[in-house]
């Protein structure tokens, strides 16, 4: 999940923006219920994974789902905190959502997530934008809170918890295209970057039961998923210490990240597994050997930098310096020579020098991503860096900086791009191109866009294409031939 703090308009990397504002647009219910509710959800692909999870909560309580606002009953937004822009953009669309429910008299108003934990106060009584204010450990208590709010009251829980995962709640998948789902395997974050929010709005680290895990991921596949993605703040540092993980005694580790990945591959070759996200301090050779082992662990790896400079990094709190970095990509290109390689990259960070941003440059170049979420720094409350560092960089200088990444960024993307021309890769078929609704859309496993023409194949097929042009941000080719692992 992401760690990042302010972002750039990229129209040519839509597909693959994970920090900016998404709607989760849901198909209607097919089932007559008396009430609705409608979800929109915002920021990182946890968030996508809770809403999931809400959307299970909800619909046991007799709750059916919909795509048309004017229609609902109950409307949650599920929020991120991670910059001030993503909080801008709830408080805008609360406003609008307030003019709607003028019209529907009863209509509720919820928020969920990391701002629901952070602003609680600000929503219900400065505001008074919401109804429910639900954080993300409290989703169980959603039924709760609902008949607090039809009462008249307000409903709030945003307390944080050191055991919830949620592991024995099935949810309810709002992809609707039925390939592919995310696995939340852990929650929380023990590490403490300076200027990240998210320990305080989602709690310690706590690992998720395997054996839930595993459970999920088979029941995906029998249903006819062929791809999800592990999800956790730092899936490396996923481990299972059995029944005594909560004892005052520290437990042998029973399964880390490594096992589970493996464990997950197991269960049949068909099905593609992706994880993110990975912290340079945590990712280990076992991990690196596990994903070149199996086929159908994706070749791509997303770990974020977010500065090439040690003393950047330190003010950082990364616990890594960029000698230590080059050392992890060293050994990723090493142990698996095709491994997509993306980042995260915050400019302008305090106290940043433009020596410091020329070693940013540096890296980049070093690496030669495939792609990066760009961003230029902005002060959250509450965190290391507010209380410790002045934000002593001026927003132009930051956004002069951020300007020189993404330039920078989009000659390796093409380059990267460019380099594939000529080469075969096996595409997951997962959508209608936006831009053209004859051409179909999938990734590789180094998790690159290609678009190519439909023909006879249909969503959910693997296909060989074979690249024929290719821009900064995604690959067009041809279909060659059906592969070998379609069910």
């Amino acid at each position: 999940m992401k760690d990042l703090l302010d972002y750039t308009s990229n129209k040519n990397h839509d597909e693959k923006r994970q920090g900016e504002a998404l709607n989760v647009i849901l198909q209607s219910s097919d089932i007559k219920n008396n009430k609705h509710f409608y979800i929109e959800s915002y920021g990182c692909q946890m968030n996508f994974s809770d809403s999931e999870i809400v959307a299970s909560i909800l619909s046991n309580q007799g709750y059916g789902i919909t795509s048309d606002i004017f229609k609902a009953d109950l409307v949650l937004l599920n929020t991120c905190s991670i910059r001030e822009k993503a909080e801008q953009t709830v408080r805008t669309r609360l406003r609008s959502i307030n003019e709607i429910k003028q019209q529907r008299p009863g209509m509720l108003i919820g928020v969920l997530g990391c701002m629901a934990e952070r602003l609680k106060s600000k929503f219900l009584e400065e505001e008074k934008l919401v109804d429910i204010v639900v954080g993300p450990d409290a989703y169980r208590s959603l039924p709760e809170l609902l008949e607090d709010a039809q009462d008249g009251q307000k409903g709030v829980n945003v307390l944080l918890s050191r055991e919830e995962t949620y592991a024995d709640i099935s949810p309810v998948r709002l992809d609707k295209n039925g390939i592919i789902a995310f696995i939340s395997i852990m929650r929380g974050c023990d590490n403490m970057c300076s200027f990240c929010v998210v320990p305080f709005t989602r709690g310690r680290e706590r690992s998720r039961d395997p054996k839930s895990i595993l459970a999920e991921a088979k029941d995906l596949f029998e249903k006819g998923y062929k791809e999800v993605t592990l999800l956790g703040q730092n899936v490396d540092s996923y481990k299972w210490k059995g029944e005594e993980k909560h004892q005052e005694k520290e437990a042998e580790v029973l399964l880390n990240f490594a096992q589970l990945l493996e464990s997950i591959a197991k269960i049949n070759p068909l099905l593609r597994v992706r994880f993110s996200t990975s912290h340079p301090k945590d990712i280990t050779d076992e991990v690196l050997h596990t994903i070149a082992k199996y086929e159908n662990i994706c070749n791509n790896i997303h770990l974020p930098v977010q500065s090439g400079n040690s003393a950047c990094l330190e003010r950082m709190n990364r616990n890594y310096d960029s000698a230590w970095y080059k050392e992890r990509i060293d050994a990723i290109k090493s142990i698996i020579p095709d491994c997509g390689i993306s980042s995260d990259i915050i400019t302008g960070f305090c106290g940043e020098t433009e020596e410091e941003h020329q070693d940013t440059l540096s890296m980049m170049k070093y690496v030669q991503y495939d792609y990066s979420y760009m961003f230029y720094y902005s002060e959250r409350p509450g965190t290391l860096a507010a209380r410790k560092y002045q934000d002593d960089v001026p927003e132009d200088e930051k956004k002069r900086r951020l300007t020189q990444v993404v330039d920078l960024q989009y000659q390796l993307s093409l380059q990267s791009n460019l380099r594939d021309i000529g080469k075969t890769f096996k595409v997951l078929i997962e959508k209608v191109s936006k831009k053209d609704t004859n051409e179909w859309a999938g990734r590789n496993s180094q998790n690159k866009t290609i678009i190519f023409p439909k023909e006879n194949y249909k969503i959910g097929q693997y296909v060989n294409v074979l690249v024929e042009t290719a821009n900064k941000a995604m690959l067009k080719g041809v279909v060659v031939s059906l592969a070998d692992d379609n069910l």
